[in-house]
């Protein structure tokens, strides 16, 4: 039998810079076991992947390794203590704003 925390642990550790800083914490009650992830926080993007696309797969495998077992798994991911701002978006900025950022001379 799959154990879910060595399955989860392979996962994300292949994905992450930082496979040292991979920190997994499994607690169960009476909802099911809840499975808690902190990474570095540069790993932060790998771990979410582009519309959370990455997360949204690891729940999934991490749930039918769940079934196997004949418990109900859910992820939860941490965000990491003083992660980086996210980056300006250019859609919050009126046309103007946008075209002075290109300067164009």
């Amino acid at each position: 039998m799959v154990d879910d925390t060595q399955f989860l642990e392979y996962v994300v550790k292949a994905l992450v810079d930082y496979p040292d800083d991979v920190k997994i914490k499994r607690t169960v009650d009476e909802m099911g076991v809840l499975m808690t992830l902190d990474v570095n926080r540069e790993d932060m993007g790998k771990i979410i992947g582009r519309s959370g696309n990455t997360a949204k797969a690891i729940r999934i495998l991490l749930r039918v390794v769940g079934m196997k077992n004949n418990a109900r798994v859910n992820l939860k991911i941490n965000e990491p203590e003083g992660n980086l701002p996210r980056k300006e978006s250019y859609a919050s900025k009126t046309v103007d704003e946008a075209m002075e950022n290109l300067d164009l001379v």
